[in-house]
């Protein structure tokens, strides 16, 4: 659990690297009503992974956002993602809203294969959408849904970032795994997807598939963590590729949803001992340059 301090270590961190603060690209505002039954599933998730997942800042919206200003978190998203038809719309004028009231949160959206996506994901680019995210796993739907088809086109010709959650961890379904996905860049590979929890547990796979395509970035989200670790470790072998691969890689948290403490992400990849220019990249720079654009 967090120590009281741990918001001034947290500075520490960032400071000692001579950066202005975080980007975190993982975060989850949503909702209250929807926020609660993701917290009832992760509640829940310990048959789903052998292992409990208490949720640490299980707190009001309100000290969830002045927990992440105590951090020094610049620039946040607030991720939604639907499950099921008819939810992602009003997912995105929630998230409008935040964050047109929410100071730092980049403006998120997400999508669904349904009649009327490629028309609202039209929309929440034109008002200012900043970012998307896409849930294979929750969604339970192929990224090469026909019906997902123009929107990706447009998510492409925008420019915009998809933080995709399309790795088979904490648990595999039906369309999670690098083939989805490979299929997806092979047709739009522009797309610039932002691989979240850097595709645990196919790790390597979709490194192949950053190395293979200049837009593919991925999101450190619960990687390399003790929890993470003992559920699906990073391979040894990989870690050179993270060096290569240095300015497609962003910090990401999933704050509030984690089982552990904020500082604990930031401290598992220091011990990857990439390095602080690798560090500073990570946690602020190639985030602030990627919605710069």
């Amino acid at each position: 659990m967090p120590g009281d301090d741990e918001a001034r270590q947290v500075r520490a961190f960032w400071e000692r690297l001579g950066a202005p603060g975080l980007v975190d690209v993982h975060t989850h505002f949503m909702p209250e009503r929807v926020l609660r039954k993701v917290w009832a599933y992760f509640d829940s998730a310990g048959p789903l992974t052998g292992t409990e997942w208490p949720i640490v800042y299980r707190e009001e919206e309100d000290r969830r956002v002045e927990l992440l200003r105590e951090f020094g978190v610049l620039r946040f998203t607030s991720m939604v993602y639907p499950h099921k038809p008819g939810m992602a719309e009003w997912l995105n004028a929630w998230a409008a809203d935040f964050a047109a009231r929410v100071e730092g949160c980049l403006r998120t959206a997400t999508l669904f294969p349904e009649e009327g996506v490629e028309r609202y994901v039209a929309e929440a680019v034109d008002g200012g959408a900043r970012v998307f995210k896409a849930h294979v796993q929750v969604g339970a739907y192929d990224p090469n849904d026909p019906l997902l088809d123009g929107a990706w086109g447009l998510l492409a010709g925008a420019g915009v970032p998809i933080v995709i959650h399309c790795g088979s961890g904490p648990a595999p379904g039906k369309h999670t795994g690098p083939g989805p996905v490979a299929r997806l860049l092979a047709r739009h590979p522009r797309l610039r997807l932002v691989v979240a929890h850097m595709g645990m547990p196919e790790y390597a796979d979709f490194l192949n598939l950053a190395e293979r395509y200049e837009e593919v970035r991925l999101d450190t989200t619960m990687a390399f963590t003790d929890f993470s670790e003992r559920l699906a470790p990073f391979p040894p072998a990989e870690r050179p590729r993270l060096a290569d691969l240095g300015d497609r890689i962003l910090l990401g948290s999933d704050f509030p949803n984690i089982p552990y403490g904020y500082l604990h992400q930031l401290q598992a990849l220091q011990r990857l001992g990439m390095g602080d220019d690798w560090l500073r990249a990570v946690c602020h720079d190639n985030g602030a340059r990627l919605f710069s654009q």
